[in-house]
């Protein structure tokens, strides 16, 4: 399942409602390279600002990597350096500030106005004028460095330090791509069974939400790709991730088609639910959809396995080649054949994921 957004969750009233502790396992097993990360990436900021630069308290440089790394799954070099800009921002502006202020609970306010303001005009990503204020608040409550610019130069070691172990000690995107994809393919199977049980017993309501299902689509798709993108980056940037290019562009390739699939199945199940309308049962385009439905089980196994890939285009090939409403229905009325013919696009797409070329698999649709 997708992560959940930590600022959005809603939390239990008491601690113990909400607690599993498989989950806070499976939380731990899914972080502990990110607190690796984190936990050298401080420890070499600290030790950089602490012995070779001398600063005796370098907090920036700890909260700085800390922030620019996180545990989530946007920990990307494109992501890290946002954020170390943002934080750098913020830090540079008290900087100048305390030059001509002092502390104080009105000139702290005059500074993060004076930073939101800055930062906002510099960035169009919400979380960049944030990261700023935040830097800005403890460099300016902070004590005095030995020299002006010091706290600066603390918060640009721990942005270093970060990108560093980005590089060196990355994430293996690959669990987080292959868990995303499978999320997906588990949504596109409850789609396709919900509308071949509302064509099977003729109900409209079985169809309606069908028709819903293929519509919420849109959201692990989404994670799924975020999810690609970003195990894309981090390895363009890591050389001991050049080895996930390959699959990565692979599930890249599949992801676009089943972007493709995903719209066309709302077409299909739009007209199944027209199609029922008049409630009666459509056995035969409800063993179309459970045929179709059967094959994307096999596309789904490409996801672990590329090895997978034939089998999957040998029985959507076998789907496709028979897709021809005159011969499979040709006493049916004109809806039931649109059902037909709004099912052909779907498997040219799915054959698309499975490693097909676009027009070699458009080739094996009848004419009609």
């Amino acid at each position: 399942m997708p992560e959940t957004d930590p600022l959005t969750e809603v939390l239990p009233t008491r601690w113990h409602e909400g607690y599993r502790p498989r989950a806070g396992l499976r939380r731990l097993r899914e972080s502990w390279l990110a607190i690796a990360q984190i936990v050298l990436a401080v420890s070499a900021a600290y030790l950089v600002s602490g012995l070779l630069i001398g600063h005796e308290m370098p907090l920036l440089a700890a909260t700085v990597t800390i922030s620019s790394l996180g545990l989530l799954r946007s920990a990307r070099p494109g992501a890290v350096l946002q954020t170390v800009l943002g934080m750098l921002t913020g830090i540079a502006i008290s900087e100048l500030a305390l030059l001509v202020l002092d502390p104080g609970w009105w000139q702290l306010a005059i500074v993060l106005t004076l930073t939101l303001v800055v930062a906002r005009f510099l960035s169009p990503a919400p979380g960049f004028p944030i990261s700023a204020g935040i830097q800005a608040a403890i460099a300016f409550m902070l004590p005095l460095g030995d020299f002006t610019g010091m706290r600066i130069l603390d918060g640009a070691v721990g942005g270093v330090m970060a990108l560093i172990v980005t590089a060196l000690l990355p994430r293996n995107p690959m669990h987080v791509v292959r868990r995303d994809a499978r999320a997906l393919f588990d949504d596109v199977d409850g789609t396709m069974n919900r509308v071949s049980q509302g064509l099977r017993r003729g109900d409209r309501i079985r169809a309606d939400r069908g028709l819903v299902k293929a519509r919420d689509l849109q959201r692990p798709l989404d994670v799924w790709g975020t999810s690609i993108s970003t195990g894309q980056a981090i390895s363009s940037m890591s050389p001991f991730l050049r080895s996930r290019r390959l699959e990565l562009a692979r599930m890249k390739r599949m992801q676009d088609a089943m972007d493709l699939a995903t719209r066309n199945l709302r077409v299909v199940a739009r007209r199944a639910l027209y199609a029922v309308d008049d409630g009666e049962p459509r056995p035969a385009l409800a063993d179309l959809v459970g045929g179709i439905r059967r094959a994307v089980a096999l596309v789904a196994a490409c996801v672990d396995d590329a090895a997978a890939e034939p089998a999957a285009r040998d029985a959507l090939g076998r789907i496709a080649e028979a897709l021809d409403p005159v011969e499979l229905l040709p006493e049916a009325p004109l809806g039931d054949q649109n059902v037909i013919l709004s099912m052909r696009p779907l498997v040219v797409d799915l054959l698309v994921a499975a490693g097909e070329d676009r027009q070699v698999a458009s080739a094996r649709i009848p004419r009609i």
